[in-house]
């Protein structure tokens, strides 16, 4: 571990280090207030040798006494020193019980015994102190060879009395609170250094890099209201959770995925986010101009048409079993380029519908006619419908949850994607907390303050005021922009006559010859009213094909050209088509195609399937 993750453990566990570092303050003022003051009170002794006086005597004496100095202090705590004290100041107590009480030391090169008694009452302790010194006084020279003069050569003087102290010496208050503080806190730093090592979750982007190098293309902010507004980008697209999404957008559109753009968004385990996330990502890449196409091929839990407010009774099992056409239940939605197929009723075998033909089939058409294709897929640990999905498509997109998915989860996962022989396009982690030593995003979403350049609701622009002369523009002068409203069809008039080139784009592509066949002739446009009209050269072709049209769609429309983008496909030879009636529809062909009927135009005498 570097120095940064002890900082990021200390940060992340602040709360933990101040409460053991409290308790165990709190733990030593309780032991310092229930403790007995204990007072100490000391005397002092000092050891001499009875001599005639010369130098050379007193120089033995001298080392004599410091020779037995540590003999007589080991005499305070004995019985012979003691009893003789206890009987005097009538103690109930035994010399084994005072002896506890009682210590002595003598200063090193010295003749100075110092005893020290220990009691919780203070002129108590000073008086035992004396008798002590006193009766240790009278108890060396009785042991102690006497000289031939009959007197013992040692004699002990005490020259310092023990006096009542004012100060308890026990328990000392502040002492204790700064050591149950230093406990406290290694104990407390200690707990969140072990439990950081033993935490398995993933809760950043190196947790993700530790267990796969798959990259990491977004990170969804966490919302406490995500419950509430599931649809983030549809419902305030100010805010910082709804800009995570369109940062996993930009992300998603420079992956390269050999061409193709049909994903499956997964996760480990249920409860990660992965539906809401398929859903905001298929809305910011409509917002962004492309054609979408969301499936919710959840079809244990399905839950894409219960967000999206849309009848989930008909839809993608009717459509492999053959039930129903799939432009009956394929539904726009939100006045966007964005179709929703909704999963349907519950089958009995999932994992063999996913794996189907059929199944194979609709996605190979699906990725024809639309820019990028989202399927909604379960969880890849309990069953395996997205494992065999994912195989079907591009990639396949993990969404991981921060704090509640474990890494050997997410390699298990992985390993399951990968087992399969499906490529993983991506991870997503779900979730992320916008504040704190996890936050992915730091403070960028609050200092750039999403909230703050405009409400989301829909208001009309008030007309442009131009500031007084000398007086700088303030905020409230600037008009506000107008909001943006989808593009209307505008049929233009019966009786105009409209130029060759400006006929409606064919919503469906040119079939692709097959291989090894002659290329298919055009077909020829329909006849027009265009004798007065000069000749134009035709119209260039463009990368982005228009956007596919309801069967009630019968009004025409001009599409601008789009930018060419990641999910841009190659361009079809420019190809004039009648424009389409209220019997013909752009999902007609998924339905031959799942019938396995010929796209192949009457006029061409080139036969073609397609796959």
């Amino acid at each position: 571990m570097e120095l940064r993750d002890y900082i990021r453990i200390l940060r992340k566990s602040w709360l933990l280090i101040v409460v053991a570092t409290l308790l165990g303050v709190g733990v030593a003022a309780a032991y310092s207030l229930t403790r007995t003051p204990q007072y100490e009170a000391s005397s002092t002794v000092f050891v001499s040798t009875q001599t005639s006086g010369n130098v050379a005597e007193l120089q033995q004496g001298s080392t004599f006494a410091q020779a037995r100095i540590n003999t007589y202090v080991g005499l305070v705590e004995t019985p012979i020193v003691l009893n003789p004290v206890i009987a005097q100041m009538d103690l109930d107590m035994t010399s084994t019980e005072l002896s506890a009480n009682v210590t002595a030391s003598a200063a090193l090169n010295t003749t100075l015994i110092t005893i020290t008694v220990e009691d919780s009452d203070p002129v108590k302790a000073a008086e035992i102190a004396n008798a002590i010194a006193a009766s240790l006084s009278s108890a060396v020279p009785e042991i102690e060879p006497s000289s031939t003069e009959g007197a013992s050569p040692v004699r002990l003087t005490r020259v310092s009395d023990a006096l009542p102290p004012l100060e308890p010496s026990s328990p000392n208050v502040p002492l204790n609170l700064a050591l149950g503080a230093l406990v406290g806190l290694a104990l407390g730093v200690g707990i969140a250094v072990l439990r950081s090592v033993l935490d398995t979750k993933v809760r950043s982007p190196r947790d993700v890099a530790q267990v796969t190098d798959v990259p990491l293309i977004g990170a969804i902010a966490f919302d406490s209201k995500a419950k509430d507004r599931p649809l983030i980008v549809h419902a305030d697209p100010l805010s910082p959770r709804a800009e995570s999404f369109r940062a996993l957008r930009t992300n998603l559109q420079f992956l390269d995925m050999g061409g193709r753009a049909s994903f499956v968004v997964t996760s480990s385990i249920p409860s990660e986010g992965k539906s809401t996330t398929t859903i905001n990502l298929a809305i910011a890449l409509a917002d962004a101009g492309k054609r979408v196409a969301l499936i919710d091929t959840d079809l244990r839990k399905p839950k894409v048409a219960d967000y999206l407010g849309l009848e989930g009774g008909a839809g993608l099992t009717d459509v492999l079993i053959g039930r129903v056409r799939v432009g009956d239940v394929m539904l726009p939605w939100g006045g966007r380029s964005m179709y929703v197929l909704p999963a349907g009723k519950v089958p009995p075998n999932p994992s063999e519908l996913l794996g189907s033909h059929q199944m194979q089939t609709l996605l190979d058409v699906l990725e024809r006619d639309f820019d990028v294709v989202l399927c909604d897929a379960p969880p890849l640990l309990p069953v395996t419908d997205a494992a065999i999905l994912a195989k079907s498509t591009s990639g396949a997109i993990l969404a991981v949850a921060t704090g509640r998915t474990t890494r050997h989860q997410l390699s298990a996962a992985v390993d399951a994607l990968h087992t399969v022989g499906a490529r993983v396009a991506g991870v997503v982690m779900t979730m992320v907390p916008t504040r704190g030593p996890d936050s992915y995003y730091g403070q960028y979403g609050a200092g750039y303050g999403y909230g703050g350049y405009g409400s989301t609701s829909t208001v009309a622009a008030p007309p442009a005021t131009k500031p007084a002369r000398g007086r700088k523009m303030s905020p409230s002068d600037v008009p506000a922009p107008a909001p943006i409203t989808a593009p209307t069809e505008v049929a233009p008039p019966a009786a105009a006559a409209r130029p060759a080139s400006a006929h409606r784009p064919n919503p469906l592509p040119a079939a692709t010859p097959a291989p090894g066949s002659a290329p298919a002739a055009p077909a020829p446009a329909p006849a027009r009213p265009v004798a007065a009209e000069p000749a134009q050269a035709p119209a260039a072709p463009r990368t982005q094909r228009a956007e596919p049209s309801r069967p009630s769609d019968v009004t025409a429309t001009t599409t601008p050209a789009a930018p060419k983008s990641a999910f841009a496909k190659p361009a079809a030879a420019p190809a004039a088509a009648p424009a389409p009636t209220a019997e013909t529809s752009p999902m007609s062909d998924f339905d031959a195609l799942l019938a396995g009927e010929s796209l192949d135009d009457p006029s061409d005498s080139t036969p073609r399937r397609r796959p």
